[in-house]
């Protein structure tokens, strides 16, 4: 019997574009064909809607998908609107988390949490720009 394979995580954002941007860069993926920015000044209905980032020359790892509006998580200073889902992204020592701190935040990710006192898994956890909560730890 074969089980189902997961093709992809699917993010709401009222700015797909941004959002895809943003991720793009962070994570150093690439449109699927078809999805990329248009030329400047040129209508972006994709980037309107629905879009796709995939691994260099693999399969989709992450979507973004339009909603007219969302409510920004207030986990971890607050519970009404817990994180709901997020995402755990990994370095290899604390130099590289230290080193994507200014990163992260000049791509337009805001800081959480830190942890970086914990000595089996030191980690930020950062919102993107539509406020989706993910975690850089040390693994």
């Amino acid at each position: 019997m074969t089980v189902p394979r997961m093709r992809q995580v699917v993010l709401d954002t009222t700015d797909p574009r941004g959002l895809a941007e943003f991720y793009r860069e962070l994570l150093a993926l690439e449109y699927r064909p078809g999805d990329a920015p248009p030329p400047p000044g040129a209508d972006d209905p994709l980037g309107r809607d629905w879009l796709v980032l995939c691994e260099p020359g693999g399969p989709p790892r992450i979507a973004f998908q339009h909603v007219p509006e969302l409510t920004r998580p207030t986990w971890p200073a607050g519970h009404d609107v817990p994180q709901q889902l997020h995402l755990d992204l990994t370095v290899d020592s604390v130099a590289e988390l230290d080193a994507q701190h200014p990163r992260v935040l000049g791509l337009g990710a805001t800081l959480l949490l830190e942890r970086l006192d914990d000595p089996d898994e030191p980690l930020r956890v950062y919102a993107d720009p539509s406020g989706h909560p993910f975690c850089i730890f040390v693994s």
